[in-house]
């Protein structure tokens, strides 16, 4: 799966590139919107603090991962600040529809021939289906409605789209990238090495780590895991091999002990309260008394299809990754906590919603295949397809309730 041209049609190309312009248009108003924003919470986002950030005042956080900034003080020079950081996680955030569409369309656009009259339509459902992915959120009942132990529609809960965190949606492409690329690589770093491949998903995971960090920190994991019962299984003969694709992590693993030292070491805004605690829940128990129904309404779709496509793990190199890396962004959110002031952000709950995002795509990506090849019996397929449109009604009124100035913490 070389990163290469695309072999799709003109009206394929047109309509991949008016989405991604519309969606680019979309999102820019909603980042100057919260640039530019004057009330608490109208508007309210993460971005006060990136604000400061640029304009080189102490905004009491660290933020040792540069792109995002750079992009926005190079912007400011034309313009301001807010401006800058409006165009940055707008551009940023825009690749990662790109980049999805690229590799959604190498992965399904052949389960369609090229000579079938409705190739051109199944690629252009194919572009849409990469939009909706980027508008599904958690499930939550209608106003007025309230779960037990769920207090907040999003916090606790959580979403795969969180539009109020520029930093982390100014990674997701990076992301994308790597992942894709890790899940090809999966299937032959035990046989061969591709060097081009190779240094592609060490320059993307690259990116995402000097971004932001959360992804970095749940793929790395999750490969570790992998690599690891792989080479236990080869009774160590494939060690070089394991060694070969160990290495293109080594800039990554530099870069995060950089990072790292500059969130919690003595010099950090956390001083000697700094570090990194262990407790089940402790964290995330700061926003919901109900955990377990939390990780249902976030992932009511993914759970689906995998419990309805659970021998499709071993021959489904991106289903099985991203499971992979959602155990590694659970288990991290669920067991790890920051200690001092930090404690309350819940950080860690970043690598999770990385965990989320991947399995929705996945998730998609089977139940497309399934649904033109007629792998599942009608009635399931009804089921996830209801299942996936219930999140999808839900993340776009969210979306719009963002779009109109709301805040998230609702």
């Amino acid at each position: 799966m070389k990163i290469k041209k695309l072999n799709v049609d003109k009206y394929t190309r047109l309509s991949y590139w008016l989405l991604l312009a519309s969606y680019t248009c979309l999102l820019f108003v909603l980042f100057k919107n919260q640039a530019f924003h004057t009330e608490y919470l109208v508007y309210g986002s993460d971005v006060d603090a990136y604000l400061l950030e640029m304009r080189g005042i102490d905004s009491g956080f660290d933020f040792p991962y540069p792109i995002y900034f750079l992009l926005g003080r190079f912007f400011a020079l034309f313009s301001n600040v807010n401006m800058g950081a409006a165009l940055s996680a707008t551009i940023l955030n825009s690749l990662s529809p790109a980049f999805l569409a690229y590799f959604m369309l190498k992965y399904l656009s052949g389960l369609v021939p090229s000579k079938n009259v409705n190739r051109r339509a199944f690629e252009c459902f194919i572009l849409i289906a990469v939009y909706s992915v980027f508008f599904v959120s958690m499930l939550y009942p209608p106003e007025g409605i309230y779960l037990p132990g769920i207090y907040l529609k999003n916090l606790g809960v959580f979403s795969p789209n969180p539009y109020y965190n520029q930093t982390f949606l100014a990674a997701r492409g990076f992301a994308v990238v790597s992942f894709f690329l890790f899940a090809h690589i999966l299937s032959y770093y035990e046989d061969h090495a591709d060097r081009n491949e190779y240094i592609a998903f060490s320059v993307f995971l690259l990116l995402a780590t000097l971004t932001k960090p959360s992804y970095t920190l749940v793929l790395v994991s999750a490969a570790g895991v992998h690599m690891v019962v792989r080479l236990i299984i080869s009774k160590g003969k494939k060690w070089k091999e394991f060694l070969m694709l160990f290495a293109t992590a080594v800039p990554t693993f530099i870069t995060l002990l950089i990072q790292f030292g500059g969130v919690f070491g003595s010099s950090s805004h956390a001083g000697e309260d700094a570090g990194i605690g262990f407790g089940i829940g402790k964290a995330w128990g700061v926003y919901t008394d109900n955990i377990v129904l939390a990780i249902m309404l976030a992932n009511a779709f993914p759970g689906v299809m995998l419990l309805l496509n659970l021998k499709r793990l071993k021959d489904h190199k991106v289903f099985m990754l991203s499971w992979e890396v959602m155990m590694a962004g659970f288990l991290e959110f669920l067991i790890l906590y920051e200690k001092g002031e930090r404690f309350n952000h819940c950080n860690f709950a970043w690598g999770y919603m990385y965990g989320i995002f991947f399995v929705f795509i996945s998730g998609l990506m089977l139940l497309i295949e399934n649904t033109v090849k007629r792998k599942q019996n009608i009635f399931w397929l009804v089921i996830e397809w209801a299942v996936y449109l219930w999140h999808l009604v839900c993340g776009i009124l969210f979306f719009v309730m963002l779009y109109t100035g709301g805040y998230f913490y609702v």
